[in-house]
């Protein structure tokens, strides 16, 4: 086997790899967004319903999110290892960044929920 032949096995399966996580993180998403939906809906619509609860079911929808964009990331580096243009690699390096953000802010934002749940209403 060639170098060539080698880099071109390492960009198929590195492009297999991303879209493998990709298709995970697409049903880790719309998996984590109905199952909030109904649970959401659940509590608006419950008479007893009490603040703790809406807060829990976005606690755990915070979580699904805080994981894809974790797997996403990942998806982002694992793809950057086949890329050799340099515009590509400021475009995968600008979306990491941006995920790594998005990730920190809802982290933060999941973090300040814990303590109102732990405060109690």
């Amino acid at each position: 086997m060639t170098a060539e032949e080698f880099r071109e096995g390492l960009v198929v399966a590195t492009d297999l790899t991303v879209l493998a996580i990709d298709v995970m993180v697409l049903g880790l998403v719309l998996a984590g967004t109905i199952q909030t939906f109904v649970a959401g809906a659940g509590v608006f619509l419950s008479r007893t319903a009490r603040d703790t609860e809406s807060r829990g079911v976005w606690l755990r929808y915070g979580r699904v999110l805080v994981a894809a964009l974790t797997f996403q990331l990942a998806a982002d580096i694992i793809e950057t290892a086949t890329t050799t243009d340099w515009e590509d690699v400021a475009r995968l390096g600008l979306v990491a960044v941006i995920r790594t953000f998005l990730n920190y802010f809802l982290e933060r934002d999941l973090s300040d929920l814990r303590e109102r749940q732990r405060e109690g209403p």
